[in-house]
């Protein structure tokens, strides 16, 4: 295996063994073939550049290149946007490392060598992503390439494969990214996702919410910082961020939402579908620092005089969300708050236990009215994992979950 490191800037000697110059570039032409190394642009003091074929090369070793033909058989450098350049286009880009979870910089390109013809042929392997291609990069000029080879085989390697590294070509920032697949991006935690977006530029943030499907890019957008939140559904069509955030908790949806610009998010509004709307719309009236502002509408509710197996029917029916989950709310004949049952009760009761049998103590609420400072205080007396927000007919309009309190607290600091 050779690295771009040890053949940029080496030696090259034409088939009589007379000095060509030095290889200055090596060139990938996606249109021919997607790994292999097509030019090499060998530079030579004040003279314009030639450049070698890939059928050109006779061999190829750290710090030295032999070619099969003699100078005259070599073209002038005519510059073109059809080729990409390893060491301007590839090497130090920031791609995604799906595995990893991150954003990682290319520190240098791994190369196979395959005689074909007569000829060496050179194929990218993988790029180099850890310390091993940062020390050769380091260390490039000052050490022999075997001293190199011997220091850097003690450290671990890290690299990723070129397949599945993409060849943007259009891209008018030349910019080599990893392959987006929404298989492999939708395995990662929408946490993971929301960090990788923050590291990349608006037009890769972009790509990445193309490349998932809508559930997964809100969970992804709901992570990011208020900030990067608007910046990425402003740049998405009306239509396309309806569908996102239709997906996206109630709360979240109405906090987004009101964060744009008003002319964006009145056209948003009108994709959304007229129940989500509504929903969204009802939230926005209340002020985000109240316990209405911090709520989600939804709740399972259910009579108190409920049995343990028709809840469990009724949550199997309606294919509740295990996010609405945590407790389970009581109305009595009035609609007015009875109670709250956590999800661990009701599993652990029998099938013909009714709901009232199984409630918490003490029973808490919060008015939509009451402010965040009443519902941090709530959350951190009683350790509440969620708290009931009613109207001012003491009816359950919505409940604030530990992930709300936790989100708008991180907020304030």
């Amino acid at each position: 295996m050779l690295h771009a490191t040890e053949v940029l800037g080496a030696e090259t000697f034409d088939s009589a063994g007379n000095f060509v110059g030095r290889v200055k570039e090596m060139f990938i032409v996606p249109a021919e073939q997607s790994a292999r190394i097509s030019r090499l642009l060998i530079s030579r003091g004040q003279y314009r550049p030639l450049v070698a074929r890939y059928d050109q090369i006779a061999s190829v070793a750290p710090g030295r290149v032999k070619l099969t033909t003699d100078e005259s058989a070599l073209e002038l450098y005519q510059p073109t946007e059809a080729w990409l350049a390893v060491q301007k286009d590839l090497l130090d880009q920031q791609i995604i490392d799906t595995n990893g979870r991150k954003v990682v910089r290319v520190n240098d390109v791994d190369l196979a060598d395959h005689r074909v013809n007569g000829n060496t042929e050179l194929r990218v392997t993988q790029v180099d992503v850890g310390v091993p291609g940062a020390v050769r990069r380091l260390l490039q000029g000052l050490v022999p390439p075997m001293g190199i080879r011997r220091i850097q085989s003690k450290l671990p390697p890290r690299t990723i494969s070129w397949e599945f590294v993409n060849l943007i070509e259009p891209d008018p920032l030349r910019r080599v990214k990893l392959r987006l697949s929404s298989e492999k991006l939708a395995h990662l935690h929408p946490a993971d996702i929301a960090d990788i977006m923050e590291e990349v530029s608006p037009d890769e943030r972009r790509s990445i919410v193309d490349s998932l499907d809508e559930e997964v890019a809100a969970e992804a957008i709901a992570e990011l910082d208020e900030r990067l939140q608007t910046q990425v559904v402003e740049q998405l069509d009306p239509e396309k961020a309806a569908d996102i955030i239709e997906e996206m908790n109630p709360d979240e949806a109405a906090d987004l939402i009101q964060k744009l610009e008003p002319e964006t998010s009145n056209e948003v509004l009108k994709e959304m579908e007229h129940h989500e709307a509504q929903e969204v719309k009802q939230l926005m009236r209340f002020d985000e620092n109240t316990a209405g502002g911090m709520m989600t509408t939804e709740i399972v509710v259910v009579g108190e005089d409920a049995t343990r197996g028709e809840v469990i029917d009724y949550i199997r029916f309606h294919e509740i969300s295990l996010d609405q989950l945590d407790n389970i709310i009581l109305i009595n004949r009035d609609a007015a708050l009875a109670g709250t049952v956590p999800v661990t009760r009701l599993i652990l009761a029998s099938a013909e236990q009714r709901m009232a049998e199984l409630t918490s103590e003490p029973l808490l609420s919060v008015g939509t009215d009451d402010s965040d400072k009443d519902v941090f205080e709530l959350f951190d007396k009683y350790n509440l994992r969620s708290l009931t927000v009613i109207d001012t007919e003491k009816c359950p309009v919505g409940a604030i979950t530990v992930d709300d309190v936790v989100n708008r607290m991180h907020a304030k600091l």
